[in-house]
């Protein structure tokens, strides 16, 4: 099955990495890739404009089915291969505690893509907004709603045993999440701000998937620090 796979993506890119990540869980290795720069324009190319007209990554194929979303195609594995490698959503059928499981599954995979957006819109501040419209105040704003997101998170993963964002095992919370948290870590994110953050980030890191599927460019380059006064 996995060899009539190919994923296009690009290194450090979250939501590129949670699609790597569920193909490890799955134990679909062998898939085609290819690893393309975003600093020479590679996402724009030909090849990927025809799969994903955006000249968005990932870009992600199985057969004749195409599916751009790292949402969807994260889905769709597990989904596709539900009783392959890892169980990333369990089944609800016949147990009041599972429907329970997933639905906080959905809450907090959902919730990702929130804490993802606000992540961007700081990282993201001066290379959108051009240099005579910027403001401090704004800029100040924008770090401030990341602020009370990361707090929340803070909050989630107290409330949650075993060191996961959903329940006891890992879970497709955090095949989506875990990506925003380590870019978090490595922008700078302070861990004595944010303990449980940087506890999750420590536990998930050392996972097999998560290992094997680590940012190229993440170690050959040092972090950042734009976070530090988060």
């Amino acid at each position: 099955m996995a060899k009539d796979m190919t994923l296009w993506w690009g290194s450090g890119s979250p939501p590129c990495w949670r699609v790597l990540i569920a193909l490890e869980e799955k134990n679909l290795q062998g898939y085609n890739q290819k690893l393309l720069s975003f600093e020479k324009g590679e996402h724009k190319s030909k090849e990927v404009m025809d799969v994903n007209p955006r000249g968005q990554l990932p870009a992600f194929k199985f057969g004749d089915i195409v599916i751009n979303e790292s949402y969807g195609a994260c889905f769709f594995l597990e989904s596709k291969f539900k009783s392959q490698g890892t169980k990333l959503i369990p089944d609800c059928a016949g147990s009041d505690n599972n429907c329970a499981l997933i639905a906080l599954i959905m809450q907090r995979v959902f919730e990702g893509n929130t804490l993802h957006q606000k992540m961007a819109d700081v990282f993201m501040y001066n290379r959108r907004v051009p240099e005579n419209e910027r403001h401090e105040s704004a800029f100040k704003r924008l770090k401030e709603t990341l602020t009370t997101e990361l707090q929340m998170w803070e909050g989630h993963l107290k409330k949650t045993p075993g060191g996961f964002l959903a329940g006891e095992n890992f879970s497709m919370a955090d095949v989506i999440v875990f990506p925003s948290v380590a870019l978090l870590l490595r922008m700078g994110l302070s861990e004595d701000k944010y303990p449980k953050l940087a506890e999750y980030y420590k536990k998930l890191q050392g996972r097999p998937s998560v290992k094997a599927t680590w940012p190229p460019t993440w170690k050959e380059t040092p972090g950042q620090e734009l976070l530090k006064d988060i």
